[in-house]
């Protein structure tokens, strides 16, 4: 399994669509990963408010580092196989924040759980997702 820190995890974003948002990692365990997207104009649609897909980048991202994280002995690495959002509100400044968990760890799957929410607590969206992990061949 790897044994990342959030200054590796951070870093391994740069010149990535993960550093190109802005993502930053603050906090990380097992089965658990935190982080923030500073909401700037580009991460708006045209009407004003932020973008599903802005949201779902924090969130997919988020949960794929969890996994990273937490890949089985003798996984290499992982891809996500399906993804699922609900959008319960909008931000349209400040910052959003994402807490990601671990719903399931096995062997050839894991599914991550995340919730964001704007800096007020308040929900902008419930996402869950499927990763593959996968082994060398």
């Amino acid at each position: 399994m790897p044994k990342l820190g959030l200054e590796e995890l951070n870093r391994r974003g740069e010149g990535r669509l993960p550093g190109l948002l802005g993502l930053e990692f603050t906090d990380l365990s097992e089965g658990y990963i935190a982080s923030s997207m500073r909401v700037r104009e580009e991460h708006l649609a045209p009407n004003g408010y932020l973008h599903a897909a802005s949201v779902i980048a924090l969130a997919d991202t988020s949960c794929g580092y969890g996994c990273f994280t937490n890949l089985p002995e003798g996984a290499e690495s992982f891809t996500t196989i399906e993804l699922k959002s609900n959008f319960l509100g909008t931000a349209r400044e400040g910052s959003i924040l994402c807490e990601a968990r671990l719903a399931h760890g096995g062997r050839t799957t894991q599914v991550w759980d995340a919730t964001v929410a704007g800096e007020d607590g308040r929900t902008i969206a419930l996402f869950r997702c499927t990763q593959i992990v996968i082994y060398p061949r």
